[in-house]
């Protein structure tokens, strides 16, 4: 099939005429927020509200990079500030080497084309056919009838639904809306690619379908791609980079794989607790001290990450240290392509003891945690 190179996307325009595009000077990433604050003025009855405060983050070109945050944490307003729906107080945007904030509304204009958008609740026009759907961006270009139809017979292609190019919203399931919405973002040929929570309102099993066709895309077509969610397992399948939003503030970013080995911020370990076997058990947890007594046993989490994942870790120093380790919860998954596991384990809770333990798992260069201490 010769789609992906057909849907590929064209050289970066010339800067030209006032309102056009004019880049700014360059690093490797593809978007860079710098320095980026969010106010808007107040309401009747309320103060200013501040979204954003002091946001600096790159997203590297042909990288996915998720923003997760909590509901109001600021997520949708960043994102739309990458397409220009909204202005930030202060700081700037720049994207494909063209500073967004700088730009007049023609200018802006122009710079979407090379921004495509996949929205939470699809946004398609009901009165028209999934194909029709696909080539409106297209005919609101004016690209000619013909061009437009080698254009978007592709994308439905490569959102595999080339045998639904006639079926109207209603007669598609959401995954296949969002496939839909998928390839109309395409349909001007994008560098970069937003997705605002777009698989918040579909089952698991279609989630996990779009979070593989956005791997494909991103794979196939060289897109960069910034998500916004507030789902720690959108990240795990799908990004290769993640950034904390709290309280309109980056508190942590970095690699998916570093962020879920060690997460430092109280708000990206929250995220993961529940993802990364590191909630207790509630008859566990319960009980939980965080001081030692006499006659208690200490709780360790224990990560094993990389080449370290399938060590046979517990029985060696179960053995070096004569003790007896009891699991108490485990799990093993697999994380940007790497291997990651979490084990809770229980074992003698006095000094000595945890000490002895924590030491000979710090030399098979694995991390630990006391976490605390159950009678």
């Amino acid at each position: 099939m010769n789609a992906p190179l057909s849907i590929l996307p064209p050289p970066p325009a010339s800067a030209g005429a006032a309102g056009a595009i004019h880049p700014v000077t360059d690093t490797a990433a593809v978007i860079r927020f710098e320095g980026v604050e969010k106010t808007f003025p107040a309401r009747s009855g309320s103060g200013a509200v501040s979204a954003l405060t002091d946001v600096n983050l790159a997203v590297p070109e042909g990288a996915i990079v998720g923003v997760i945050g909590r509901s109001g944490a600021g997520k949708s307003t960043l994102i739309r500030l990458v397409n220009g729906l909204e202005r930030p107080t202060a700081g700037r945007i720049v994207v494909d080497g063209t500073d967004i904030t700088a730009l007049s509304e023609r200018g802006l204009r122009q710079a979407r084309r090379s921004i495509g958008m996949i929205f939470q609740h699809f946004n398609l026009l009901a009165r028209r056919t999934a194909f029709e759907n696909v080539a409106l961006p297209l005919e609101i270009a004016g690209i000619p009838a013909r061009e437009i139809k080698s254009r978007v017979e592709p994308l439905l292609d490569l959102v595999g639904l080339a045998d639904k190019r006639d079926r109207y919203p209603a007669e598609l399931s959401g995954g296949q809306k969002q496939r839909v919405g998928i390839a109309r973002a395409l349909a001007t040929r994008p560098r970069v690619l937003l997705s605002d929570e777009a698989t918040s309102a579909l089952d698991p099993e279609t989630t996990n379908q779009i979070l593989a066709l956005l791997r494909k895309v991103n794979a196939e077509l060289k897109l960069t791609v910034l998500l916004i969610t507030h789902e720690m397992a959108v990240i795990k399948a799908v990004a290769d980079r993640v950034a904390v939003l709290d309280g309109g503030r980056i508190v942590e970013d970095g690699s998916t794989f570093d962020i879920f080995a060690r997460p430092q911020h109280p708000t990206t370990r929250s995220f993961l607790s529940a993802l990364t076997g590191s909630t207790l058990p509630p008859h566990l947890a319960d009980r939980l001290k965080p001081a030692h007594t006499p006659g208690a046993e200490a709780v360790v989490r224990i990560v094993f990450t990389g080449t370290h994942a399938t060590d046979p870790v517990l029985s060696r120093v179960s053995r070096l240290l004569s003790i007896d380790i009891n699991i108490i919860q485990a799990q093993v998954d697999d994380i940007a392509g790497q291997p990651f596991g979490v084990i809770v384990v229980s074992l003698p809770g006095d000094a000595a003891t945890v000490a002895g333990v924590t030491n000979a798992i710090a030399r098979l260069g694995l991390a630990s945690e006391v976490i605390g201490y159950v009678s």
